[in-house]
């Protein structure tokens, strides 16, 4: 295989910085099926804590209608006060309901998305309206792949629904000879046992499909080995560039340094291969302490000598002290305490061939 074909297969993961680029366009990994099943597990679980809360007060409000209302005449001066209890009545009752399943399916995208709030996709999109991509879509393999679970979950409903009656089967005839407080509580018990099953065999299903949904958008996700290096170079910048920024960055560095030179009291080598300069200002108590204001190896220590000489800064040997000053102590930092007695023996030795 070409290098031309390899570097334009998808074959790596998605980076941080795609994945954070989809996200706000609002490409996110997301199953319906999983909202849908927890919604449906959390309605049934609420029934089953609060159903007869809510049938009494259903109760309540059939025998207040039966009782009061029926007798009630009706008149233009009393149909406000009696629209507006019945519909507190009636928000009394649904109200519950719908703010579980609101809260319900909040969890669940919260879950699944986080906090995303983004307008990329209610932009139109003038492409959806070519019928040729419609038509692909139709017959794409994902439509055929949500075809099969479609019939596959109506199919695995239909199988758990006709087991739980079949089970239960003499339960349900004797419905037929009960009476009417003890149907319902018969056949709700029934009907919450047959959702908790119907929700535990949809919850299953949509961790199935949210597992194969994340793999998908993955996979869609993936990019070439082009696309990591187009966007290396836009968050990091050209190495090329950083190279060179950094060359120049270091010949100011090295032009500042050796700028220091000539104004140091001493340099310190080792003797080829390392370059210390050293400036004592005594200060006007007389306790100032030596500091490096220059220092490098190889061609810059070469540099560095080379200054000295033509400024007659002396340059004394001593691979110790030079080998731990490059090694301990940066540019502009005073020499630790340790090297106190060697440096003032250097010193001393630089004032002797002063005349000093």
């Amino acid at each position: 295989m070409s290098d031309s074909q390899s570097q334009g297969e998808k074959t790596e993961q998605p980076t941080p910085h795609r994945l954070q680029e989809a996200r706000k366009k609002g490409q996110v990994v997301k199953s319906t099926e999983l909202n849908s099943a927890f919604t449906l597990m959390i309605m049934v679980l609420f029934f089953m804590l609060f159903g007869d809360v809510l049938f009494g007060w259903h109760v309540d409000m059939l025998t207040s209608f039966l009782t009061d209302g029926l007798s009630m005449t009706v008149s233009f001066a009393n149909f406000n006060s009696l629209f507006i209890n019945a519909m507190l009545n009636f928000f009394k009752l649904i109200s519950p309901i719908l703010i579980v399943g609101l809260v319900a399916g909040l969890l669940i995208n919260y879950a699944q998305v986080g906090f995303l709030v983004t307008s990329e996709v209610l932009s139109p999109k003038f492409d959806k309206l070519n019928p040729l991509e419609g038509i692909k879509k139709i017959i794409s393999r994902r439509a055929l792949f949500e075809l099969f679970k479609a019939l596959f979950k109506i199919s695995l409903v239909g199988l758990v629904t006709y087991l739980f009656i079949n089970s239960r089967f003499e339960g349900f005839l004797s419905f037929l000879y009960t009476m009417p407080e003890g149907f319902f509580a018969g056949f709700s018990s029934l009907a919450l046992s047959l959702g908790l099953q119907v929700a535990v065999v949809f919850l299953i299903m949509a961790v199935l499909d949210y597992i194969y949904q994340r793999q998908e958008f993955m996979k869609s996700m993936r990019m070439t080995k082009q696309d990591v290096k187009e966007e290396y170079k836009q968050m990091e910048g050209d190495p090329l560039i950083k190279s060179k920024l950094k060359e120049k960055q270091r010949a100011m560095v090295n032009q500042r340094m050796m700028q220091e030179v000539p104004t140091s009291t001493v340099v310190v080598t080792n003797p080829t291969e390392l370059a210390i300069a050293l400036r004592y200002d005594q200060g006007e108590d007389g306790r100032g302490v030596p500091r490096v204001v220059a220092k490098g190896a190889a061609l810059i220590a070469v540099r560095i000598k080379k200054v000295a000489k033509e400024h007659r800064v002396p340059v004394v040997e001593n691979r110790p002290v030079a080998r731990f000053l490059y090694q301990h102590v940066d540019i502009g930092e005073e020499i630790p305490a340790e090297l106190y007695q060697a440096v003032a023996e250097i010193l001393a030795l630089v004032y002797k061939l002063k005349g000093r």
